[in-house]
């Protein structure tokens, strides 16, 4: 997969305020607040900076969390985890494999057959329902 690099200005100017916020500075949206946190459409949940395909609908629970939350990535290849040592705490953090936007941390206190909890920020995705 070919890597997508803008730069930060690049960034600002094809995200609004808040998403530039959590994709591009590692934020978290409150907890609850969310547009996807409770959506129940089917389809395919896609990067916000890059479109890039990230997680199905047919892998989304109510983790109880207040982010919506996935048992598992479209493919493994399609994410990235790093080590995140922020706030005082070690979390493991999930971006984009694309273009390196922070979409939130995976757990692995999650549902069967995976055990995994990726913890995603509504601001980070965008829901591509378009196939239904």
């Amino acid at each position: 997969m070919e890597k997508l690099v803008k730069s930060e200005q690049e960034w600002r100017a094809h995200l609004t305020e808040d998403e530039f916020y959590v994709c591009r500075q590692k934020g978290t949206e409150r907890a609850f607040t969310g547009e996807y946190c409770d959506e129940k459409a089917v389809g395919s949940y896609v990067c916000r900076c890059c479109g890039q395909a990230l997680f199905e609908s047919e892998t989304k629970y109510d983790s109880g969390s207040g982010w919506p939350s996935f048992y598992s990535p479209v493919a493994e290849e399609a994410v990235g985890v790093n080590r995140d040592a922020s706030h005082g705490m070690v979390r493991e953090e999930v971006v984009c494999a694309r273009c390196d936007a922070h979409l939130g941390h995976v757990f692995p206190d999650g549902p069967q057959p995976t055990g995994l909890r990726y913890c995603i920020n509504s601001l980070s995705l965008r829901l591509d329902d378009s196939a239904e």
